[in-house]
């Protein structure tokens, strides 16, 4: 067996702690691993880590690949040079494990997302075993999940009474529904909710793709990664944006459900943190610093500073550095439209936090203006950030606290608090930490373009480059 975990998405339901350039399944929440690394720690107990593959959005693929770092020597990630959803992205996954991998297209493959919580690790094992059963028969296999309580965030799926061995034929799949249709689909034992995982051998769905999606088998078909995992530009760009579920399973005559009889949460949205959560004698959820005097069935969030909540009800307060959300607990998908609101206004808020985290440390952004951006940079002991240059801004580095190594054009710098440097564009050089004690300098950024992405990296002890 094989399997692919679909690592894109921006995450936009669990604004304002997931930005578009650090999404939800990057973030660690109550837990010490990330949705991702869960989810790879999960599929890592029934599939080998060399059958493994990852399929992210390139503004992630550094971050993807970094996480993974701590399960697999060298992870496969896939990096999508544009956000196509998930058919084109599963589509190239198949396409990569054919050319690269495989030895018989008669091999399963299980795809999952990497925003689940499943801890019945037994149960969750045994129910992809009974999916393989249907997979071999030659059945692309969805799996579903019974209904717990009216959900309007989720697809549900109805099948036929007639069962199979290990499922059921698929009767159709059913979109996102109101509150009242959700609310009668509870008690329909032919009605389950849509999990987004899918088992499948590799043949069926190259045939079914060719049938129901020739756009997109014709031009994954040109793809040759047997030289080289690139996922070439121009090409991926004519695909589609689409789903699975649209482009092939409503589709197709050849589709089973099976059923996810272990735990299953799709962290999706602010009330799923709520419903996975531990509560306080009042239904009340606490992250954080929080003050709180006489809420009932609440969510609070801190991040970084005190919150006070008095009296809330059925309420979601979420705090972040940069961005407060409050919000009813019925009304959380709303958070969506804030997110796109955002990002139709070119609001950086919705982008990124003020606090990013990297393998070697964090950043802060202490202010930005016209022409300039001004952080606080934290750098770990015995860590590096990789050898770069940038094409359109200058920096300043001003050492806070700790010793800073700086090699700028080949040449060795060691800078004591208080001590400085300047950077000129397209300068080749390192920030470095060999000491025992964190690092802290001030960084000044001047140009027209002031982008991460204005970064050009050559070498990168995290596998960056």
């Amino acid at each position: 067996m094989y399997g692919i975990i679909l690592a894109g998405g921006s995450g936009s339901r669990l604004w304002p702690l997931s930005r578009e350039l650090y999404p939800k399944q990057l973030l660690n929440i109550q837990n010490k691993d990330s949705l991702l690394q869960e989810t790879y720690k999960r599929i890592a107990t029934i599939i080998p880590a060399s059958n493994i593959v990852s399929v992210t959005n390139m503004k992630h693929h550094s971050n993807v690949k970094y996480q993974l770092s701590s399960f697999a020597k060298n992870p496969v990630v896939l990096s999508e040079p544009a956000a196509k959803n998930t058919a084109p992205a599963i589509a190239v996954s198949v396409k990569y494990i054919l050319d690269k991998k495989n030895k018989s297209t008669d091999d399963t493959v299980l795809v999952v997302p990497s925003d689940h919580k499943i801890k019945d690790l037994k149960s969750f094992k045994k129910s992809v075993e009974q999916a393989e059963e249907l997979a071999k028969e030659g059945y692309l296999v969805t799996f579903g999940v019974k209904p717990e309580y009216a959900e309007t965030g989720f697809g549900y799926i109805k099948v036929e009474n007639n069962a199979l061995k290990n499922g059921y034929k698929v009767k159709k799949f059913v979109e996102k529904p109101d509150a009242y249709s959700a609310q009668k689909y509870i008690n329909n034992e032919d009605i389950y909710w849509n999990s987004g995982i899918f088992l499948f051998k590799l043949s069926v769905f190259m045939d079914e793709l060719r049938k129901y999606s020739p756009d997109i088998y014709s031009i994954i078909s040109r793809f040759d990664f047997t030289k080289k995992d690139e996922i070439p530009y121009t090409e991926f760009d004519r695909l589609p944006y689409i789903s699975i579920d649209y482009a092939l399973m409503e589709k197709s005559k050849n589709l089973a459900m099976s059923e996810l009889k272990s735990d299953w949460l799709d962290v999706g949205s602010w009330k799923s943190i709520y419903d996975v959560s531990k509560k306080d004698i009042d239904n009340n959820v606490k992250i954080g610093h929080i003050l709180d005097k006489d809420s009932k069935n609440s969510l609070m969030f801190s991040s970084s500073k005190l919150v006070a909540t008095i009296g809330l009800e059925d309420t979601i307060v979420v705090e972040t550095e940069d961005a407060i959300l409050a919000c009813k607990k019925d009304r959380v998908q709303e958070v969506k439209q804030v997110f796109e609101t955002l990002k139709q206004q070119h609001d950086n808020t919705q982008l990124v936090h003020k606090t990013v985290y990297r393998p070697w440390g964090f950043y802060t952004v202490l202010a930005q203006g016209d022409g300039f951006l001004t952080k606080m940079i934290h750098v770990n002991p015995a860590q590096k950030l990789s050898v770069q240059s940038h094409n359109h801004r200058s920096e300043h580095w001003v050492v806070l606290s700790g010793m800073a190594k700086v090699v700028l054009e080949g040449k060795e710098h060691i800078l004591s608090p208080g001590h400085s440097v300047d950077i000129a564009v397209k300068a080749v050089h390192s920030l470095q930490n060999p000491y025992k004690e964190d690092l802290k300098i001030i960084e000044i950024q001047k140009g027209d373009i002031l982008i991460e992405e204005d970064i050009v990296r050559y070498e990168d002890m995290y596998g960056r480059v």
